[in-house]
This record gives structure tokens, sequence and C-alpha cells, in this order.
């Protein structure tokens, strides 16, 4: 058993080596004998720490040419998938809204009550604060669905929304503009909730999310024009340069 629990131990390392680059995805493990002597551990433990990467899918072992890590890296707890705003947005959707109408039936006064406070918070604080409030808007309402699951889906949607770089720099650049329509929204969120209306709140958490996709595809179509633009403005100035010159 002392062994077995060393070699996963040692799969854990590459794995972790793996992920931070180390040993990147497509690349070729060092040997047997290398590898032992950085884990200072025996060769056979080696060779059964890779076996068992090899089985979840981690290296791929050739026979003949060695150890490589493979090309595509399953997905692990805690890892991020790479997806787009548009992906997540499309996904808080479907899932906030079924959470919306099941709480819409079992939600607290008391829960209520505080959705109220986190609307008067998102108008009247800063960006950082106002940003904390709509989370927990969100989250109390997922938690008032009673669906475990439901919960954790959309703690996981919030976290791709703020740690994917390109997910929040889309999020952060459409929050700049809309904060009065986003108030607008919440409020009829909360206004199908206190009326215990399952379809009233699933309809107005979808059509939050559907204006959200909408204004993302405006800033998108925005971003490509002055990139255009700019592009337009260096390649003038590039050639009416040459053509001084000649």
């Amino acid at each position: 058993m002392a062994e077995q629990r060393l070699f996963h131990r040692i799969a854990e390392q590459i794995g972790q080596l793996i992920d931070e680059g180390v040993f990147p995805p497509g690349t070729r493990l060092p040997g047997e004998r290398e590898l032992a002597e950085r884990f200072e551990v025996s060769r056979v433990t080696i060779r059964e720490a890779e076996i068992a990467l090899q089985a979840i899918g981690r290296i791929e072992i050739k026979t003949g040419s060695g150890v490589y890590v493979s090309e595509e890296q399953p997905h692990h707890p805690g890892q991020l998938p790479e997806v787009s705003a548009f992906e997540v947005t499309e996904a808080r959707s479907l899932i906030e809204a079924e959470a919306a109408a099941l709480a819409a039936k079992i939600i607290s006064d008391e829960n209520l009550e505080k959705l109220d406070e986190l609307i008067e918070t998102m108008g009247k604080s800063d960006e950082e604060t106002s940003l904390a409030a709509d989370r927990e808007f969100h989250a109390t309402i997922a938690r008032s669905s009673g669906n475990g699951a439901m919960v954790y889906a959309i703690e996981s949607l919030w976290r791709m929304r703020e740690e994917l770089p390109e997910v929040k720099h889309s999020y952060d650049a459409v929050c700049e503009e809309d904060a009065a329509a986003r108030a607008k929204e919440h409020q009829a969120i909360l206004d199908a909730l206190k009326a215990r209306n399952p379809s009233a709140a699933r309809r107005a958490m979808r059509e939050h999310f559907l204006r959200l996709i909408g204004s993302m595809l405006d800033v998108t179509e925005q971003e490509a024009m002055r990139e255009v633009q700019q592009r337009a403005i260096e390649s003038r100035e590039r050639f009416l340069d040459v053509a001084r010159m000649g």
C-alpha cells in the first residue's frame, strides 16, 4: 500500500508540472532514470506513475519512442475550460432562468428583502462593490432554488466570468455601458419572485441574459471596427512614408 501511495503521489506531481507548463502538451517527458533521480524514487515507481497518467489521458507511452504529454489534456476539478463570454452567458441564461423559476415557489421573505438591499447596493456603490452585490444577487436566487447542483453550476459559471481573462474583459466592457438596463432587469426578476410567479421569473432572468448577449455583440463589433481603423491608419502612415522616401 505504501508503494501504491507513492506512485500516485509521483503521478500527481508530474501532472502538476504538466499543468504549470514545465512539460507542455506534445513534448517528450524525461527518461525514467532522470525522473527517478528528480523525484528520488525507483524507476519502477516512475513506470507505475506513467501508467496511471496514461490511464487518465494525460500522457501517451509510445513503445520505442518514449513518453509524451498528450496534446489534449482532460479537465480536472477546479480547472476552468476555454470558453467564450457568449458560451458562458448562454449557459447562465439556461441554468439561472430555471433556478429563478424554482426559487419563485419557495424563496423566503428574508431572501426577498436581501435581494432588495442588493439591488440598492448595485445602484449606489463603486464598481467593485456593485459587482460583488450582483454576484450575491444571482447566488441568493440560486440557493433559494433548493437545488444544490444548480448552485454549484452557477458558482462555476461565475468563476468563468471572473477568472477567464477574455470572458472578464467582455463582461467588464458591457457592464460599463449598461448599468441602467441591468438595474431594471434585476428589479423585474425580483418583482417576479415577489409575485411567486415561476414563469415570470424564468422569463425575466432569460431576458436579462438575452439583452446582455446583445450588448456583447455590439461591443465586439465596435472593438473590431476600432481594430480595422487602427490597422488602416498604420498602413496609411507606412505607405505614405515609403512614398515620401521614394
